[in-house]
């Protein structure tokens, strides 16, 4: 395999490894937090919130939709890593709110040279209630104790703040 496309990560990887101090880390969310956003490159979910590498467990996909996989994660998160709250953070300006299905379609089958009708994106016309419906589905989850706290959030990408929604 031809690495030379990766070079530059590759030695920022080596100048982060002279440094690294999370050897023998074990694993656990040690601030007991779960986060689901949104894969935009815009969101920091650690800086955010204040925390720092091994305190959440962090789960990201197009929208910070609770999907079957992030569902998966939460689960395995509260009864195996420590996990005791948990954090549903869609954002302002998703291309998964703003564009609709056709449009993300012709545009990535324009990008793409061929046609992309088949791929679904799972985009939302109304971001609040997609949030208020994918807490629902981790509150009313049946291996996520009520103990568990769930809270809904969208981030502003372009202030940094959270704004709870319930």
């Amino acid at each position: 395999m031809d690495t030379s496309a990766f070079d530059d990560l590759l030695e920022a990887n080596r100048k982060f490894a002279e440094t690294f101090a999370l050897s023998g880390f074990d694993g656990v969310a040690h601030a007991g937090v779960a986060i689901v956003t949104c894969m935009d490159s815009r969101i920091d979910p650690l800086g955010m919130l204040g925390l720092k590498p091994g305190d959440a467990k962090i789960f990201r996909n197009p929208g910070g939709r609770i999907t079957p996989q992030a569902l998966e994660a939460l689960v395995l998160g509260v009864h195996l890593l420590g996990v005791n709250r948990i954090l549903v953070i869609p954002h302002t300006r998703c291309a998964m709110a703003t564009h609709t299905e056709e449009q993300l379609h012709e545009e990535v089958g324009r990008s793409a040279g061929q046609d992309a009708s088949w791929q679904p994106f799972g985009v939302v016309e109304d971001q609040v209630e997609a949030l208020r419906q994918d807490l629902a589905k981790v509150r009313s989850h049946p291996l996520v104790p009520d103990a568990v706290a769930v809270g809904g959030f969208v981030y502003d990408v372009d202030t940094g703040l959270l704004e709870p929604i319930g």
